[in-house]
């Protein structure tokens, strides 16, 4: 294992405990209302502060930017480790056990390591750039799918952009009468890492932000998969926007999503 990836997968374990005990203990949750729809307890400050630590001990130079904690620029800018410490932050508040810790280094801006840790079932899925995608140490394909008669595609409701729903629902139902089913679950670095294992065959969803996507977009391509925007493009860092699976049923996804989307989904 690289040692950068080491350093990431001690800090999501660590995390991973912070969480757990927190899980247990639920009258020690305190909840914060962010943004519309947006929530954050004290468990996702500490669970981040908790990998920013660990991360730091073994790089103190490097720069890192999380969900909760913002930015903190290192004096080796090349080196950036983005991170969110507990994506699923509602299906932790209201005790469903479906949620994760995600990890990745960019290198001179491109991602070069990556750790999903889900710490209630205990797997860890990791990736470095070149080298495959894993988890638990054994390698890991996306499923190949060329079409979407008979997959099953993870996805996730714009719950902070309300705004966007009647389009997401037209897209949705485009897709829907083509598939065998749809999940929403509530953890987009699942939903990823899961393209990633095989155990759905796509994924898309609006309005992510770079740590939500950041280690999932390498699990899948290591995995063997491809990531777009809902153009088909590779805007999706910026616009938050992201499809994923085989190759060939990613483009299946965008070609019927994008007819009902607006110009500024496309973008």
């Amino acid at each position: 294992m690289h040692p950068m990836l080491n350093i990431a997968v001690r800090a999501a374990r660590n995390a991973g405990k912070v969480i757990l005990q927190k899980f247990e203990e639920k009258d020690k949750v305190e909840v914060l209302q962010k943004g519309s729809n947006d929530f954050v307890t004290n468990v996702d400050k500490d669970a981040e502060a908790m990998i920013r630590d660990t991360i730091l001990k073994s790089y103190p130079k490097h720069s890192i930017v999380g969900e909760e904690l913002g930015q903190q620029l290192g004096s080796d800018a090349d080196y950036l480790w983005v991170i969110d410490p507990l994506d699923g932050t509602t299906n932790f508040i209201k005790g469903i056990p479906h949620f994760a810790v995600s990890i990745a280094l960019k290198v001179k801006g491109r991602t070069e390591q990556a750790v999903v840790y889900d710490p209630i079932r205990g797997e860890l899925f990791t990736a470095t750039r070149g080298q495959g995608a894993q988890l638990n140490s054994k390698r890991i394909r996306v499923n190949k799918a060329t079409d979407l008669s008979g997959t099953v595609l993870a996805t996730g409701f714009p719950f902070k952009q309300k705004h966007h729903m009647e389009e997401y629902m037209n897209a949705f139902s485009a897709l829907f009468v083509h598939t065998a089913d749809m999940r929403r679950a509530g953890s987009a670095a699942l939903d990823l890492a899961y393209v990633a294992a095989g155990r759905v065959d796509g994924f898309f969803e609006i309005g992510l932000k770079p740590w939500d996507t950041a280690a999932g977009q390498l699990l899948v391509k290591e995995a063997g998969g491809l990531i777009t925007d809902f153009a088909g493009g590779n805007n999706q860092d910026k616009s938050g926007n992201i499809v994923c699976g085989a190759p060939k049923l990613a483009q299946a996804i965008v070609k019927e999503l994008r007819p009902h989307l607006s110009d500024a989904l496309l973008k």
